[in-house]
């Protein structure tokens, strides 16, 4: 497109702005015409604007991706860390010694160990508690909330599934669950009225067996 557009019916336009008053039909007329061309407009810089992010995107993947020649991408694998540079100083490969995966754009660790960067700010570790009290730290985007990965966003759906249905909520399906917000919180109150419970009947049969032993 250039710099300058044609507005369609210009011919017609100038022989209505001479007229002092405009009909119903020829108002709507003129601004269904403009309608229909800024639409043609903005479809063609959007297709325009796909065919630059294909090119760019092309660009990337040649400059960061993998290689499309397998012999390319196995030389690649042999060569010293000083060959592996870009002109940019950012390595090809990740900077962990044990791990062979190629480095993201614009650092030096894949996805994988991305949180060893300190000045990244895009991912964080997924919070979703493991065996022994640990926690996954898979990363994840800062976006993503609550921030698990897919395999325990997965399982903390499944598991609110279940504490709703407990709830009398029948969900057909985890993925697309839209429960109301006094069900969900009744639920939990529910959970921790009933841990409580099983806390304090612990803490009293500990009571009654220590004077059982004293009385004896």
């Amino acid at each position: 497109m250039g710099d300058s557009i044609t507005i369609d019916g210009t011919d017609e336009d100038l022989a209505l702005s001479k007229s002092q008053f405009l009909s119903r039909q020829e108002v709507i007329r003129r601004r269904l015409r403009r309608v229909k061309q800024l639409s043609r407009l903005y479809k063609a810089h959007y297709w325009s604007l796909m065919e630059e992010l294909k090119r760019k995107h092309k660009e990337y993947y040649w400059m960061y991706g993998k290689s499309p020649f397998k012999e390319e991408e196995k030389k690649d694998g042999e060569r010293d860390d000083g060959d592996n540079k870009l002109g940019l100083g950012f390595q090809l490969k990740c900077q962990i010694s044990d791990c062979k995966e190629k480095a993201m754009a614009l650092t030096r660790f894949c996805h994988k160990h991305i949180l060893r960067d300190s000045n990244q700010t895009l991912y964080r570790g997924c919070n979703y508690p493991v065996k022994s009290g640990q926690i996954c730290k898979k990363p994840v985007l800062r976006s993503i909330n609550p921030p698990h990965c897919t395999v325990h966003a997965q399982a903390a759906e499944k598991h609110l599934a279940r504490a709703l249905k407990r709830a009398g909520l029948n969900v057909s399906s985890p993925s697309k669950l839209a429960p109301k917000l006094h069900v969900v919180v009744a639920e939990y109150v529910r959970q921790i009225q009933t841990k409580r419970r099983e806390a304090q009947q612990t803490s009293v049969s500990k009571i009654k067996i220590e004077e059982k032993n004293s009385d004896s």
